[in-house]
Parts: structure tokens; sequence; C-alpha cells
């Protein structure tokens, strides 16, 4: 290595691929990803990330099979069929009752490889619906970071070996043959809409009713899953459902969906958790920024400003309103819709208070500002009175945000003051008290914190384990295709090289004789039938020896000025009579031809030997 740090080159190595190809692999798990680009490497030959650096800016076709590696396309139809099962008569059912009769359904399958994963929603919807409703209602969204998968999904060609887990009813019902392989059919393919997407960089597809996403977030570390899962949450329905693969367990994001059945890892999206989703989304949605995905400190932020007692909204420095808390959104009846829209053009920009001045003031003066004693009607129609604060955003730099703005409800707070001066003595009494009850609750639920985060990290570690695991075994069945598309290979080799054999040996068999064929060092190559008929000896025992060195009743030594004037080039045919004995101890006379062995660069690579049993005169006979 020409580094001490062999992570620190491997990071360097991510950084090249996500600024020169769009690639962000940051987000993956270490261990699987460095085993994966280890692999590419000793393939080429390199020994350290830097050499492999500079290896890809010399040959940049390396990309595409660097990026082949890494994203491992093991797929197939209905794999695990169980969880594909329970989908099809429990969940698939129950998004199609929600809905009204000309309803659309969207589907996103996310990661979908070579495309088996997308076909098998279309068919599954298509046993439930009809094949005409799927085309009027059903719109399946299958994207993939992996632009060569998705040109081979888009083509929906199969073999039979890729078609094997489909039920034979359906595969007659929505494939046809082509070939040797299947395609899918036409009809369903419509419904099917193929394009790139980072899961970890694009923005979510929204007003999804199921989105299938399998064996996919194994790959990836804790934060980038726990940004993946928040984006899945917005971008599903509410009741919504997320159909994962069997390592894949979300016992760490409960907050934004819940399971319906562990089992079979499909999950739902927790109810009234689209303004989270919303606010972690814009956190991390930056101009021209890659940011990092949100942690769980992102995720309690945004909980503890939603859960807030206080009403509080805020406003970016555009004038847009981008954040309002559930408070808020009740007191002023503001809704989802109402995020994004200029402050001006709400009510609430000038009622209770006229906010837009107070606004532009905290702009110019960067400080806080309050209005007090603002009267409003709540929802109900009672007088509530309220204490709003101004308070300008800003930057490590300096740079100007926005403003929040908090609505301090009062009310309560004026109309009892006097009585609460009253019985200051008796509460500051019952405070003290309280203070000590609250103490020892701290102190429990301190414990009690210690000991559930021990448990979850005993669980991430499991989960962990078990990703990994699996990652490990999609890898170990990659390879094993790999492995046996080879063996199909050298299957069809050796079928060819028998056919080959076969017919030199019908040639050798209609030359009538004895033929042996040997190298440029005078072994024997090839012994046909003829000559173990001959001289007695079976092919297996001369194959390999000099054919000088043969003791089979044949004078070899007077063979050899032929055998070298052969080899020498200085004729194409040589021949001579010479007297032999044959295996039957007959006295024979045998015509040796010896003729040049070419090679395919037409350069004398050995020598071909007939030998034929002379009869009267110059005839031959064969035995």
């Amino acid at each position: 290595m020409r580094s001490d740090e062999p992570e620190n080159d491997l990071e360097t190595l991510l950084d090249f691929l996500r600024r020169s190809r769009g690639f962000d692999f940051t987000g993956y798990k270490r261990t699987s990803l460095s085993r994966r680009i280890d692999k590419r490497m000793q393939a080429v030959g390199i020994d350290d990330y830097l050499s492999y650096l500079d290896y890809l800016e010399v040959v940049p076709d390396e990309f595409a099979q660097l990026f082949n590696t890494i994203l491992i396309n093991v797929t197939s139809f209905f794999r695990d069929p169980p969880a594909w099962e329970y989908l099809a008569e429990q969940i698939i059912p129950r998004i199609i009752d929600s809905k009204k009769p000309d309803d659309p359904i969207r589907i996103w399958s996310a990661g979908c490889a070579s495309g088996e994963e997308p076909y098998t929603l279309a068919m599954v919807a298509a046993e439930a619906l009809g094949v005409d409703a799927v085309r009027e209602r059903v719109k399946i969204y299958a994207t993939d970071v992996d632009e060569e998968a998705l040109n081979q999904a888009r083509q929906a060609r199969y073999s039979a070996h890729d078609v094997e887990g489909t039920p034979p009813e359906l595969l007659e019902r929505y494939f046809e043959r082509n070939g040797e392989g299947f395609l899918f059919s036409k009809e369903l393919r419509r419904s099917v809409i193929f394009g790139r997407h980072d899961l970890t960089q694009d923005a979510p597809i929204s007003h999804i009713d199921l989105l299938v996403c399998r064996n996919v977030l194994m790959y990836f570390n804790s934060d980038a899953q726990a940004h993946i899962v928040t984006r899945f949450s917005f971008a599903l329905q509410d009741g919504g459902f997320l159909f994962l693969g069997k390592a894949e367990m979300l016992l760490a994001h409960s907050d934004v969906v819940a399971a319906v059945d562990l089992k079979r890892r499909v999950f739902s999206k927790v109810p009234h958790a689209t303004l989270r989703e919303r606010l972690l989304v814009f956190a991390n949605r930056g101009e021209g920024e890659n940011l990092p995905p949100p942690g769980r400190d992102d995720r309690l932020r945004v909980a503890a400003f939603e859960a807030g007692p206080e009403a509080q909204l805020v406003v970016d420095v555009a004038g847009q309103l981008v954040i309002v808390n559930d408070r808020a959104r009740r007191l002023f009846n503001l809704n989802e819709q109402d995020i994004g829209r200029p402050f001006h053009d709400l009510e609430l920009s000038y009622r209770p208070v006229e906010l837009r001045s107070k606004i532009q003031q905290a702009h110019i003066e960067r400080r806080p500002s309050k209005v007090f004693d603002a009267e409003w009607r709540d929802p109900a129609g009672d007088s509530v009175s309220l204490e709003v604060q101004i308070v300008p955003l800003v930057d490590e730099q300096k740079a100007l945000l926005g403003a929040s703005v908090t609505f301090t409800d009062v009310t309560r707070s004026r109309r009892f003051q006097q009585e609460l001066e009253h019985a200051n003595s008796d509460l500051e009494d019952a405070y003290a008290e309280l203070q000590s009850t609250n103490e020892e609750l701290e102190t429990t639920n301190e414990e009690l914190q210690s000991t559930v985060e021990e448990l979850e990290t005993t669980n991430e570690e499991l989960q962990s384990t078990n990703e990994e695991l699996e990652t490990m075994n999609a890898e170990m069945q990659s390879t094993n295709e790999e492995l046996q598309t080879i063996n199909d290979e050298l299957s069809l080799r050796t079928t060819e090289l028998n056919q080959v054999n076969a017919f030199l040996e019908s040639i050798w068999a209609s030359l009538g004789g004895a033929v042996v064929v040997l190298d440029a060092e005078l072994r024997v190559l090839v012994w046909n039938h003829r000559a173990e008929d001959l001289w007695g000896v079976r092919p297996e025992e001369v194959q390999g020896r000099h054919f000088l060195n043969l003791d089979i009743g044949l004078p070899v030594e007077q063979v050899q000025p032929a055998l070298r004037t052969t080899l020498a080039g200085e004729e194409t045919s040589a021949s001579t009579m010479i007297e032999a004995t044959d295996r039957r101890g007959k006295h024979i006379r045998i015509r040796v031809t010896c003729s040049p062995l070419l090679g395919s660069d037409q350069s004398i690579q050995g020598v071909i030997v007939l030998l034929a049993e002379s009869v009267q005169g110059d005839g031959y006979r064969s035995r």
C-alpha cells in the first residue's frame, strides 16, 4: 500500500466517485463496500485504493465494471414467496378497499435492479384488479441507481432460469415465449415507469400507496437508513404501506413507520407524521449542497418543535412560511398546504397583530421584539390573550435566514394572577415538594433511559450483524450465478469439442489406414482405431510417448528421415516403403506417408503419419 491509512484512501476514492460520476456511496456500510471494491481491484491486479483511483482516471470504461460489482443486482420474481402471498392476500385488498372505484393507485419499487420486482407487483395487481383496471388505475414507479440494470429491466426479456420462481399459471398468463427465453406482458409493461433515482440524494416520489424496497437498506449505514426511511414515510400516503426485505426490521424507526406484520416485513406510515417528514426533507434540501442525512438529534429537534406547548412558526428571508408547529396550526386554523405560501397572503400576517412590519424590523435590527396584549379568538370561540415574540434567525456566518414567531398564551396567567399571588406561599411549599418528587422521577427516568439505550445498542448490533450476513449471502448468490454462467459456457465448448473429435475420427476412418499425429517433438497426440488394430496398442498406452521409442513391430528408425524432412518443411509430403510385423506376427509391407501438421499461422506444429498396408504393386489395402 502506498498509504498507511487505507480507510482514508477508501474515503478519497468514494469522494472521487461522487465528484466524477455522481454516485454517492458514502452512506454505504464500509465492510461490504470495501469488500466489493477489493473484488474489482483484484480482477484488474491493483492492490490499493489510490492506485485504483489513478486507474479509473486512465481507463474510464472501468467505472461501469466497478459500479456493476458494487451494486449487487440479486433479485428474482416472487422472491420470498410467503411474503408475496401475504402482500397479495392482505395488503393489496386493503389498498383497493380504501380507494374509490376510479381512484389511482401509486406503487413505488425502489431499488428495482433488473425489473423482476416491479413486474411481480404488476402481476399481483393484475390478479386483484384485472389487466384493464391496472392499465387505467395503477402506476408502478420502478427506480434504481444502476442505469445498466434499468436498461435491462425496460427490455423485459428473461431467461428460463430467471422466471423459475414465477407460479406456472402466472407464467403462462403474463409471459410470452421469446426464443429460448420469455418476454413480460406488453399490456402490463405500460403501467411500469422506469427511472434512475438515488435514495440518498434525490427527492422521494410522493402520494405512494405501496412502497417496495427489499434488501436495499441493509447496504447502508444507520444514519443513511434513517435518512431514507424518513423520506419513505414522506412519500407514503396516510395509511400507505412499506414492504421491506427479510433482513430489514426498522425497530429503531418506530416514530415514522409502524409494523403491520414484522415477520413478513410489512410496515405502515405512522399517522400524523407528515409535518415532521416535511421538516426533515426541507432541512436537507440545500441549494446545490450535499448535506449529510438527518440523524437522531435532527429528528429529536423536529419532534420537540412540533410538540412545543406554544404556537410557533418560521418565515424565511424570502417571506415564505416554512415551518408551523401543531399548536400554531390548531390555534390559527392552518394546514399543510399553507407551508411554502407567501406569509403576506395569510390572515395571520396582520391578525391578531400586524406581523409583516415586525418581521421586517427584526430583519433590519437583528434583535428580538415583543408584542403584548394581542387578542384572538380560538376555534372554540373563546377569547385568548397572546404575547408575541419575533426573533431573527441567523447562521454561523451571521447570514440572515428568516424569523421565528412565537405566540404565548397568557390568558390563564392574567386571569388568575391575583389568585396566584394570594396562594404564593402555598405554591412555594407545593413547589418544593414537587421539586423533590421531580428529582426522584428524573433519577428513575435516567435509570430507565440507560436500560433502554443498552437494549437499543444490543438490538442495533444484532440488526447490523443480520444485515451483514444477508449482504454476504447476496454476494455469494451473485458469484454462484457467475460460476453457473461459466459452467454453461464450458459445457457448450465441451460439446463442440466432442463434435470436432467425432468429425476428425470419421475422417481418419475414411483414410483407410492407420493415422498417427505427432507433435514437433515426435510425441504421440492422436492414435486412431486402425492404428490400434494394426499394432495392438491402445491410444491411452501411447499418447504422450515418443514415437521413435515405440516397440510395435514397425522399424521406426526407417521412418525417422521422412519425419525429420517433413518437420523441417523441406517437403509437403514424404513417403517410404518399409517391412513391418503387425500385432498378429504377420510380416507386412507398410507405406508410410508423412505430412506436416499446420497451425493457424501456417507454421508446422507436428507431423501426420499415414500407415497403409501394401498389396501387390503399389496398391494399398485396409484391414
